[in-house]
């Protein structure tokens, strides 16, 4: 392994803060391109889906949860995968590890769920013996392949206005990487993270940075799920 040199603490500073430069630069190119997709156009969703949950069979508009926004993402945990039947595929466990409090995004009006083929009770299993606590459902028809999932994992995200579903952005390949924190997921969806620092269309919802942050469990007496 050819390291690279050793310097002094001054000369380290100095490399330090030319790198700083480039790191502000990726920043703000990060948020020009999330502004860029709060732009998108939406796509109306005219077809019906159901899923299986906890609870029983929900259609697209369920899995909101009474929210503004879902976010989906399309883990491979089902026969013919491998890690079949005791987990699911190593890529999607490594994006479920990674997945922060979902209560963040949900204060932020928008839900997250994950969604394969296995049946509840598999799922179920796993999530347990994994410590996973995220919603997670059981595709029960093409949603997958009509959201360019079938194959591979993706991660798609809607937006319920006016009471109809559209589909707003899509997320496959290396761009699932970054997916697992509140900013990652909010930074892909329709409205942001909804901060009055960001560049949105007029009109979108937005508050003061850092007002609505809070623990993890001490959102669920204050913050309704939505409307």
């Amino acid at each position: 392994m050819k390291t690279p040199p050793v310097v002094q603490e001054k000369e380290w500073q100095a490399e330090w803060e030319r790198m700083l430069v480039k790191e502000k630069e990726f920043t703000r190119a990060r948020d020009a391109l999330a502004a860029e997709r709060r732009r998108m156009p939406w796509v109306a969703v005219e077809k019906e889906y159901a899923f299986e949950g906890p609870s029983g069979r929900v259609d697209l508009p369920g899995l909101f949860a009474g929210r503004r926004q879902l976010i989906v993402y399309r883990a491979f945990l089902e026969p013919g995968v491998h890690g079949w039947p005791d987990h699911a595929c190593e890529g999607c466990s490594l994006v479920a590890d990674q997945v922060a409090d979902v209560r963040h995004l949900n204060t932020r009006d928008t839900t997250l769920v994950f969604a394969s083929r296995a049946p509840q009770a598999d799922i179920e299993r796993v999530k347990a013996r994994m410590g996973w606590t995220m919603p997670w459902y059981t595709l029960l028809d093409d949603f997958d392949a009509d959201f360019g999932c079938a194959e591979y994992h993706g991660t798609n995200a809607f937006i319920h206005d006016d009471d109809r579903v559209y589909r707003t952005y899509y997320v496959n390949n290396r761009g699932d990487e970054a997916m697992g924190s509140t900013w990652s997921y909010l930074d892909i969806t329709a409205l942001g993270r909804q901060e009055s620092w960001e560049d949105s269309p007029e009109g979108y919802p937005q508050t003061p940075p850092y007002e609505w942050w809070n623990w993890h469990d001490a959102y669920d007496d204050e913050v309704p799920a939505g409307p």
